[in-house]
């Protein structure tokens, strides 16, 4: 759908992310030898990723792209679990020295649980990351070191809606909690499954995203929230607008609005129903509309995006999300070649090599990367709080606690096993052993 190395025209100005302007503009570019001493003659490459089908499109076509230009490099693909399981893969194969050469995985919080001083290659001297934006690398920073080369877009996490379910049924897109939950009503109302939830195997990473995409009203409610939460003075049980994620789950399921199957339907089930228009409502992050695109390119059009709403109509925001990123594991004996690959990657070769794979989903966090001028609706309506300055970054990218349950509380809250406040006290209690683990003052 999109052609080689695109140079339609910028996303324009991405807004304000609070860590650091997303900054689109010059770079020279290309994968060439690093810092280091280049690595020469064949030689073999091995990447863990995760299982989705976005993110192996995006590596595929990564590698793809490289190899053309390096015959000399083969390059494999392992894959790994998503959600807690795929965490617990990674660390588990750190900590035993079997790691392959490169690897995928969050930045953020749950990259702080690493360790990754101890266990990650510094990146910070290399000339290739001078392309990778200040925003990008505050999400890769441990101490003094700088640890990862991101890999897709900017994301926003709120509600993908099929856009034929709201004009059929004369809605418009909610400005307010009360009016997101007048909408689904209306909904159901009319045969379809309202918000579509994915509790099913490999897919219960999709449960958090009505308390971790909420994030914007709680910084608007309490601002300054994330670092009164880091020192242990602020809790998602002691304060009301933190707690609401987990009571907006909770009123999904008592009031019927999640689809039946709830239970068993996955990441891949919910995109069909959401793109085919059997669920009319998904919260996810944005990175799904490549999904969307790789496998319903004639929904396409039929999918929009809004964030997740608040309380004041008059402040309506998205809660914004760092890509992932490749990071080498420490004590590998392919270093040079894998500082290579990475130095393509953070290029704008690189970076139309990924639009071609699977095509944009917002901003790129590396300079010079332009993207083309026929954006999916979705991520033009992402665009559009990026614009307008209606952003703020998620609860993992400013502080480093992130329980690692939270997957399974979220999941138990909605399916009307535990409360929002019950919810809400659990996942303090799981902070507060992941913070103590992390050595945190005041935990």
């Amino acid at each position: 759908m999109l052609s080689r190395k695109i140079r339609a025209r910028r996303l324009g100005a991405v807004g304000t992310v609070a860590i650091a302007g997303l900054a689109l503009a010059g770079c020279s570019g290309g994968g060439g030898a690093t810092d280091d001493e280049s690595a020469s003659g064949p030689v073999e490459l091995t990447i863990l990723i995760d299982s989705t089908e976005a993110t192996v499109s995006t590596m595929q076509g990564l590698v793809d792209a490289y190899t053309a230009e390096n015959p000399d490099v083969t390059i494999e693909l392992e894959n790994r679990p998503q959600g807690s399981e795929g965490d617990n893969v990674v660390k588990t194969r750190l900590q035993t020295g079997d790691m392959p050469d490169l690897f995928w995985y969050n930045s953020g919080s749950l990259l702080q649980a690493l360790a990754p001083e101890q266990t990650l290659v510094d990146l910070s001297g290399e000339s290739f990351m001078d392309a990778v934006t200040d925003t990008f690398k505050a999400g890769v920073t441990a101490g003094e070191g700088v640890y990862g080369v991101p890999v897709g877009n900017a994301m926003g996490g709120g509600v993908l809606y099929n856009k034929k379910v709201y004009e059929q049924l004369g809605l418009e897109v909610p400005t307010t909690w009360a009016d997101f939950i007048s909408n689904s009503e209306a909904i159901k109302a009319a045969g379809i499954d309202p918000i579509i939830q994915s509790y099913g195997a490999d897919s219960t990473w999709t449960s958090q995203l009505f308390v971790l995409g909420d994030y914007y009203n709680v910084e608007a409610a309490d601002p300054g929230w994330a670092e009164k939460f880091t020192a242990n003075e602020a809790h998602f049980a002691d304060t009301p607008s933190a707690q609401l994620g987990f009571d907006h789950l909770q009123e999904g399921f008592e009031k019927g609005l999640y689809n039946a199957d709830f239970g068993t339907t996955t990441y891949a089930d919910a995109l069909e129903k959401l793109a085919t228009g059997t669920g009319a409502q998904y919260p996810m992050l944005t990175f799904a509309v490549s999904e969307i695109q790789a496998n319903f390119p004639d929904n396409l059009q039929d999918v929009g995006f809004f964030a997740i709403p608040g309380e004041d109509a008059s402040d309506v925001g998205m809660t914004t999300w760092l890509s992932a990123a490749l990071y080498i594991p420490q004590g590998g004996e392919n270093e040079a070649a894998a500082k290579e690959f990475l130095a393509f990657v953070a290029s704008p070769e690189g970076c139309d090599a990924q639009t071609e794979a699977v095509g944009v989903t917002g901003p790129y966090f590396i300079d010079g990367c332009d993207l083309p001028a026929d954006l999916p609706p979705a991520v033009q309506d992402l665009q559009a709080y990026f614009d307008s300055g209606k952003t703020f970054p998620a609860l993992e990218f400013l502080s480093p606690v992130k329980g690692p349950s939270l997957e399974q509380i979220t999941v138990a809250v909605g399916s009307g096993i535990n409360t929002g406040a019950e919810g809400a006290a659990l996942y303090d209690d799981d902070v507060l052993k992941q913070a103590q683990q992390l050595g945190l003052e005041g935990w």
